[in-house]
């Protein structure tokens, strides 16, 4: 989504020095992400090519208990399922009866589903971060400090304190766009819910080193 600057947006970013901006962007960001406990919501999710042409598209629901427990449900158009407890991190395909465990490194957490779990001082410390306001709506773009990540920019909109738009650009100009619905935030969350058992007969691919 591009959001064209008011000359008056304009004039604040070419009058305050960049490194004023970032801090003030990754402050702010931590003051919306700390308070955050649990956070539940449906999601679209979108990936376009660098022209904007829709490739893939996909829809589910998120539950999320910070620090590190994650649950990412994909009901259409072919189930997935991505779930962690903290330490490891399992991605399941029903259809190809496979899953795949990784540990919980930080190159996984880099991937802009799981990265939302982390503390908001891990988050904050590791992109540059700077923040764009309209109307209620708050966007921050991230840039990775480490080379070594999935993506070059990501970008969080807010309406309030509420996540609404989750945008992903990778070097090739592709982009992932998740809309989330239906939130919920600080709801207690059993902790079975980030658990997953294999089923028999899955072939299994561990990568924990």
């Amino acid at each position: 989504m591009t959001v064209k600057k008011t000359l008056a947006a304009l004039t604040m970013t070419l009058a305050v020095p960049m490194s004023a901006l970032a801090s003030e962007g990754a402050e702010r960001l931590a003051d919306i992400l700390e308070p955050l406990q649990t956070y539940v919501a449906d999601f679209e999710q979108q990936i376009l090519d660098g022209s904007g042409q829709r490739l893939q598209e996909a829809r589910g629901r998120m539950w999320l208990s910070r620090p590190g427990k994650f649950r990412w449900e994909v009901d259409a158009p072919y189930e997935q399922l991505v779930v962690s407890a903290g330490e490891e991190v399992t991605l399941y395909d029903p259809d190809l009866e496979q899953a795949t465990v990784q540990a919980l490194d930080q190159r996984v957490t880099h991937t802009p589903a799981l990265l939302l779990s982390g503390s908001a001082d891990e988050l904050t410390g590791s992109y540059d971060v700077t923040r764009r306001q309209q109307g209620s709506s708050e966007t921050f773009t991230l840039v990775p400090k480490d080379p070594d990540t999935l993506f070059e920019e990501l970008q969080m909109t807010f309406r309030g304190e509420a996540l609404d738009l989750l945008q992903m650009t990778d070097s090739t100009g592709q982009r992932t766009a998740i809309e989330f619905d239906n939130v919920r935030m600080n709801e207690p969350l059993d902790d079975s819910r980030f658990t997953f058992e294999i089923p028999e007969g899955t072939d299994v691919i561990r990568d924990t080193q």
